[in-house]
């Protein structure tokens, strides 16, 4: 077994997606995040991201991680007999790191080897599921759906750092989308009441997300309404849906249910502290 590690994101594509497209849902986080840096669509990074390869004797890719600018490290669906070999290489690669995130046993071993050779204490975050959708149904909610425009890229960057204060986001990454057209608003009598984007395919496969609804317009169907018909534009354009839902969120997953969609995997998310 040996491992490899890269900080260009080119060339691991090149090295690891012929193992990772067996499943593209299952590993659509570490694909669409290496697409987009290897193709210079994301947005500008000042510092490099490390991404790890694990080999088998005959050199064959069996397992991936990666750790972006300022982000945990992510595993996904990395198998658990294959952490230590991952730790040890960010060990000596990261004097410092936020977390990691992954399958919940890979995870653990993680943290585990993580917060032993560091002398500081890991705590469990938070919890989420991957599902994909199967049969599309028709959630119906007031309001009618349309395209983001220029006149919503401050608005949904506002919307979006308000939902995701771990993810910050700006007016570039808003660009973008409106850019791709991959961002939709649900509007109730002429005004904004929820957003929903998704990511470009990645071998046919696209990851909806963010799902945001103020406050104050919650509990209408707004977003769950908007979520069907981005995902039936998604299966207009060919391609296939999934998307990740909080464990600790049970209205979420139920809507989501409803909507069509059917777990894949649990992943697990882990925060390190002094």
């Amino acid at each position: 077994m040996s491992v490899r590690l890269t900080s260009d994101p080119a060339e691991f594509q090149a090295t690891t997606f012929p193992f990772l497209e067996r499943d593209p849902v299952l590993h659509t986080i570490i694909m669409s995040n290496v697409a987009e840096r290897a193709a210079r669509t994301y947005r500008t990074e000042t510092d490099p991201s490390y991404f790890v390869s694990v080999h088998d004797h005959s050199g064959e890719v069996i397992g991936v991680a990666m750790r972006t600018p300022n982000r945990p490290v992510y595993l996904g669906a990395l198998r658990a007999d294959l952490s230590n070999e991952v730790t040890d290489t960010y060990l000596d690669l990261l004097p410092e790191l936020a977390g990691v995130a992954g399958d919940r046993a890979t995870a653990t071993a993680f943290a585990n080897r993580w917060t032993a050779a560091r002398g500081i204490t890991a705590t469990e975050s938070k919890g989420t599921r991957l599902h994909k959708l199967v049969t599309l149904n028709p959630l119906p909610a007031e309001g009618t759906p349309r395209k983001l425009t220029a006149a919503d890229l401050q608005l949904a960057s506002d919307w979006v750092n308000d939902g995701f204060p771990d993810e910050p986001t700006d007016l570039e990454w808003a660009e973008r989308h409106l850019k791709d057209q991959t961002m939709w608003i649900w509007e109730v009598d002429g005004a904004p009441v929820s957003l929903v984007g998704y990511h470009k395919p990645v071998f046919e496969v696209c990851r909806v997300g963010p799902v945001y609804t103020p406050q104050e317009h919650r509990r209408n169907g707004y977003a769950g309404a908007l979520t069907v018909h981005v995902s039936a534009e998604i299966l207009a354009q060919g391609n296939r849906a999934c998307l990740y839902t909080d464990l600790a969120n049970p209205t979420s997953n139920k809507i989501y249910a409803q909507a069509g969609y059917v777990p894949v995997a649990d992943f697990v998310d882990f925060t390190f502290e002094p």
